[in-house]
């Protein structure tokens, strides 16, 4: 039985859907989500940066923006650190502590700038409570290695012939430990 349950694949494909589905339905069971979702944001038809959101209290911020004047860079966008520490890597450490259940969309190359992030997912990680969450597909780093090598998590790949029903097996796997 794996606690720890990471959907990947190319973006785009449908990943953070999956998730909130999957957190909805568990939400109807009586579950309470704690932690954060990435929303990507457009203006006139082109993707302009993404935003977070605390699942618990709909608290936002922006992750990254292609006018946020300050913050690491990485492709046309700068990420917003005060942000992602706050609404992110908050969200986080209150789900650790007051969640029956953790969601954490996503890991990736723009939330490995913020150590404080990190060490709210490595938190997360050992809390012993399920966690629901998207890794980047092709992003490398210390605490993708710690999920990818962590005998407690199962990683999906999210593609367009598994993508309308995979919900259904996250939920599944995320009561089993909820039951347990």
């Amino acid at each position: 039985m794996k606690r720890l349950i990471f959907l990947t694949g190319h973006p785009g494909v449908g990943k953070t859907t999956v998730l909130l589905r999957a957190v909805e339905e568990l939400k109807k069971q009586g579950y309470i989500p704690g932690g954060m979702i990435s929303r990507e944001k457009r203006e006139k038809g082109k993707r302009v940066g993404f935003q977070i959101v605390n699942v618990k209290n709909g608290a936002t911020g922006w992750l990254a923006h292609v006018s946020q004047p300050s913050g690491p860079r990485v492709g046309k966008y700068r990420v917003n650190l005060r942000d992602l520490e706050e609404v992110g890597a908050g969200s986080i450490a209150e789900a650790v502590e007051n969640a029956d259940f953790i969601v954490i969309d996503e890991i990736g190359p723009m939330e490995l700038h913020s150590p404080s992030f990190m060490e709210a997912v490595f938190k997360a990680l050992e809390s012993g409570k399920p966690v629901i969450g998207t890794i980047h597909w092709k992003a490398r780093g210390r605490l993708i290695q710690a999920v990818r090598e962590n005998a407690e998590a199962e990683i999906i790949e999210v593609n367009e012939r598994n993508r309308e029903r995979l919900h259904e097996v996250v939920v599944e796997k995320a009561l089993k430990v909820l039951k347990a």
